[in-house]
């Protein structure tokens, strides 16, 4: 074989090889009842069941954080973290867990958390007419003066 012949076939061969470690790295959201099937590891999203409460004893493990947690089809499991408990929990709005499930548990390995926004309270529309309306719809009263910020 030439020469030629032999980089092309390594190139190609290298070329497929990244390819499919492109698409075996690609990881879409499951449910609690998908990750239960499998033993790999799954990214779940859902919300914190605030009814059910958290457990975490900082001074007896630091490492153990407990929760419950309802998935996108309306699931709830309970939630193992080996770690802290994550600065702001309380306030997420969404949960994205990285884990594994084990019988009826879900065992964490990380937590991602989309928090509210400090800036979604004071969003308000201006409309073509001019008139302001916050989010809920009630119009804001202009006395006519313009403030000049900085």
């Amino acid at each position: 074989m030439r020469k030629s012949a032999i980089i092309g076939l390594i190139t190609i061969a290298l070329c497929v090889g990244f390819l499919v470690s492109l698409n075996a790295d690609t990881n879409t959201y499951s449910t609690f009842s998908e990750a239960a099937k499998d033993p790999k590891e799954f990214h779940v999203m859902g919300y914190w069941e605030k009814e059910k409460g958290m457990h975490y004893d900082a001074l007896k493990d630091a490492n153990h954080f407990e929760f419950f947690m309802k998935d996108e089809k309306g699931k709830v499991n309970k939630v193992v973290y080996a770690g802290t408990k994550p600065q702001d929990f309380e306030r997420s709005e969404k949960l994205v867990l990285i884990g594994k499930m084990n019988d009826d548990t879900f065992y964490a390995s990380k937590i991602l958390m989309k928090c509210p926004s400090k800036y979604n309270n004071d969003l308000v529309e201006v409309k073509q007419d001019g008139t302001v309306q916050n989010q809920d719809g009630t119009e804001i009263k202009q006395d006519g003066k313009v403030e000049k910020y900085n």
